[in-house]
């Protein structure tokens, strides 16, 4: 009886198996340049795409990730500037000169951004891994118009602003 239990188990493990390698084999993963569009797979095989219609959605998501990763740029750069005119606030005073140090609670939001903007840019990067041109250039639509809309903001003469920073890819 005991025997029968270990074939029975052992043919369904081995069913399992193979409709598992069966759904892999379908997945068009190409280290190379590559423009793929059904059957490719990005970060994991459950995203396999399998018509144009998801392939699409793939690529306005992929936008999307993009521009969510210029609003959390963003929101770190106003969370800074609010904790700068509060800390003048305090002060009683309008000197730009004077440094001013983030409480703890500030300190940790600021890290919580900082680690939610890195997540999402090693996500990006991992999906322009990929090497598929239609993602990367979505990648680039991305970036283009989240700058165009979240980095839309005066520009501070005599500072380094976002025009003259090094670039801030991957955090």
């Amino acid at each position: 009886m005991n025997m029968n239990m270990t074939t029975t188990t052992d043919s369904s493990s081995s069913m399992d198996s193979h409709s598992t390698h069966m759904n892999m084999a379908t997945c068009k993963i190409s280290m190379l340049w590559n423009w793929n569009t059904i059957d490719a797979c990005f970060l994991s095989s459950s995203w396999h795409i399998t018509s144009s219609g998801m392939f699409a959605g793939s690529c306005i998501g992929v936008i999307c990730l993009v521009l969510c990763l210029e609003f959390l740029r963003r929101i770190g750069r106003e969370y800074d500037q609010f904790i700068i005119r509060r800390s003048h606030l305090r002060a009683h005073t309008d000197s730009v000169l004077l440094p001013v140090r983030p409480t703890v609670v500030e300190q940790t939001v600021r890290a919580l951004l900082h680690m939610l903007q890195f997540a999402v840019a090693y996500f990006v990067m991992l999906l322009a891994m990929y090497f598929n041109g239609y993602i990367i250039i979505c990648i680039f639509i991305g970036a283009f118009l989240g700058s165009f809309i979240f980095s839309w903001e005066p520009l501070r003469v005599g500072k380094e602003n976002d025009a003259t920073a090094v670039t801030k890819c991957c955090g």
